[in-house]
C-alpha cells in the first residue's frame, strides 16, 4: 500500500485553520465565523492550487464541525445532481440541530440549467443549509448565484508561499544551497500562485534530500519561438517544432503566451503592430481559460499573429 503521508502535498495540506494560507482580513473573517458559529453561502474563487478545496473542509469538520455533503462539480454537474442529492440533503433536518453545508467543488463546472435550478435551492433552504462552492473561474457563474454569496479570492501572498515551500524543504531536512535558494524563489515566482504544484515540484526536485530545481527553458524557447513566427517557416513548421519541444515549457501554453507577450513587448517591430499583437495575446490568454485542448488554441493565435505581420 503506498503511504500519502510520503508525498508532500497530502503531510503538509492544511488540517485547521491556522495552517492554511490566508490574506490578513480573510483569516480575521473565518475566525470570526469560528466564534459565531455561523456562515452565508460562500464562493471560493481563485487559481488552482490555491486552497479552496482545504479550506472548504476545514470550515466544516475543523470550524463548525456539521453535517455536510461533499459533491465534486467536474462528475456531477447536472440538474439531476441538483435536484436528487443536493434537495434530498437540503430538505432533511441535520442530526445535531445545527446548520448542514453543502460543498459543491469546482462549481463552475455546473450546467447552466443546473445552476439556475440551485438558485432557488440556495433561498428556498436557507434557514437550515448553506452552500459553500469552489471555482477556478468565477466568471462561469450566473450572477444569480455570485449576489448570493460572500465571495473569497483566495490566493495567497508570494512571501507567505515562499516561505511555506521553504518550511516544508526545512522540515524534510532537504539541503539547499545558495545558489538554489535564488532559484526557489525564482521557481514559486514562476508557478504562483499554484501551489500545489510548486509543493509537487519541489519535492520531485529533492528526492537525493538536496534540492536541485531544474527550471523550464520556457522564456529562451519563447523568444526562438516569436522568431519563428515572424519568420519565413511554414505553419506546419511552426507546429511540429511547438509539439517536439513541449518539454521545454511543460506543456504549460498559459505560461508560454505569457512569455510570448514579453518577446512582443521588447520586440523592435513597430509601436501600432506591437500594441495589436499585446491585444491579440491577452484575447487568446482569456480564451486559454476555456479552451479544453490548449495546443490547438495556442496555434490559432500563432496564426493570427501572423495574419498581423
Amino acid at each position: 500500500m503506498i503511504d500519502i503521508q510520503s508525498i508532500y502535498t497530502e503531510k503538509y495540506r492544511p488540517k485547521n485553520l491556522q495552517d492554511i494560507l490566508l490574506k490578513p482580513e480573510h483569516r480575521l473573517f473565518f475566525e470570526d465565523v469560528e466564534k459565531q458559529q455561523t456562515i452565508n453561502h460562500l464562493l471560493f474563487a481563485g487559481s488552482p492550487g490555491t486552497g479552496k478545496t482545504s479550506l472548504s473542509k476545514i470550515i466544516v469538520n475543523d470550524i463548525l464541525k456539521c453535517q455536510y455533503l461533499y459533491i465534486n462539480a467536474s462528475d456531477e454537474n447536472g440538474i439531476d445532481t441538483i435536484r436528487g442529492k443536493v434537495v434530498g440533503f437540503a430538505q432533511t433536518k441535520s442530526w445535531d440541530g445545527k446548520l448542514k453545508v453543502i460543498l459543491l467543488d469546482e462549481a463552475d463546472r455546473i450546467s447552466l440549467s443546473g445552476q439556475d435550478a440551485l438558485r432557488n435551492v440556495m433561498e428556498e433552504y436557507y434557514g437550515t443549509t448553506r452552500f459553500i462552492m469552489t471555482c477556478n473561474y468565477q466568471h462561469r457563474l450566473l450572477d444569480a448565484l455570485q449576489s448570493r454569496c460572500t465571495i473569497f479570492n483566495l490566493t495567497p501572498l508570494l512571501p507567505d508561499v515562499v516561505k511555506r515551500v521553504a518550511h516544508i524543504l526545512t522540515n524534510e531536512g532537504i539541503k539547499i544551497s545558495s545558489e538554489q535558494k535564488n532559484k526557489l524563489v525564482e521557481y514559486v515566482k514562476a508557478y504562483y500562485p499554484d501551489m500545489r504544484r510548486i509543493i509537487n515540484d519541489v519535492q520531485r526536485f529533492s528526492l537525493n534530500k538536496e534540492l536541485s530545481i531544474q527550471i523550464d527553458n520556457v522564456n529562451a524557447f519563447a523568444v526562438n519561438l516569436f522568431n519563428k513566427i515572424i519568420s519565413n517557416c511554414t505553419s506546419s513548421e511552426l507546429r511540429k517544432y511547438t509539439i517536439e519541444n513541449e518539454n521545454l515549457f511543460s506543456s504549460n501554453y498559459s505560461n508560454l503566451l505569457k512569455q510570448l507577450f514579453e518577446s512582443v513587448f521588447v520586440s523592435d517591430l513597430s509601436l501600432k503592430l506591437k500594441e495589436e499583437m499585446l491585444k491579440c495575446v491577452g484575447r487568446y490568454l482569456y480564451e486559454d481559460s476555456f479552451i479544453v485542448d490548449k495546443e490547438i488554441n495556442f496555434f490559432v493565435f500563432c496564426l493570427r499573429l501572423r495574419e498581423l505581420l
